[in-house]
């Protein structure tokens, strides 16, 4: 499904004015003319490694994930109404939920972390089933963080039965 562009191009300023936006765009990571997703799931690195050197453990993690999904799906109402748009490329606000979720059960080593990083993205673009069916049905906010969740899963999976397989 070909992705909407909004009537102009946001810009780090517009988002200074918009907190929701700012919030929305991964903290300015999804003004990335290219690969938004994939600049935009970024920031979740460095912000699980802090949270994890602070004594955040995996499961913590995780719960820490469930109101950022709920205040996820407010801040993805709230940047579609601004742009006009739905779903659109720079709203990086799933992503950077759906890798914290990810990497809460992934374990402590750069490896690992790239595997993961790798294998969510490949989900999020591809969106093999049912991602896709998610993506196409599920509209507003919650469609927007759903669909990003549903491949965190698909790639918690993959990542589990890897560390499973080698470990």
């Amino acid at each position: 499904m070909a992705k909407q562009k909004p009537a102009f191009r946001p810009t780090f300023a517009w988002l200074l004015h918009r907190p929701a936006c700012f919030l929305g765009f991964g903290f300015g990571s999804g003004l990335a003319p290219v690969a938004p997703g994939t600049f935009g799931t970024l920031p979740a690195l460095p912000l699980a490694a802090v949270l994890m050197a602070l004594g955040i453990d995996g499961w913590l993690l995780a719960l820490l994930c469930l109101p950022l999904f709920a205040v996820g799906i407010w801040i993805c109402n709230q940047t579609e109404a601004a742009l006009g748009v739905h779903d659109y490329g720079g709203i990086v606000w799933d992503e950077i939920v759906a890798m914290l979720l990810v990497l809460a059960f992934t374990p402590h080593s750069w490896v690992w972390w790239l595997a993961a990083f790798a294998s969510f993205r490949f989900f999020d673009a591809v969106k093999p089933p049912p991602i896709r069916w998610f993506d196409r049905q599920v509209g507003g906010g919650f469609g927007v963080m759903l669909d990003d969740i549903i491949a965190a899963l698909m790639s918690l999976l993959l990542i589990r039965l890897a560390v499973y397989l080698i470990q």
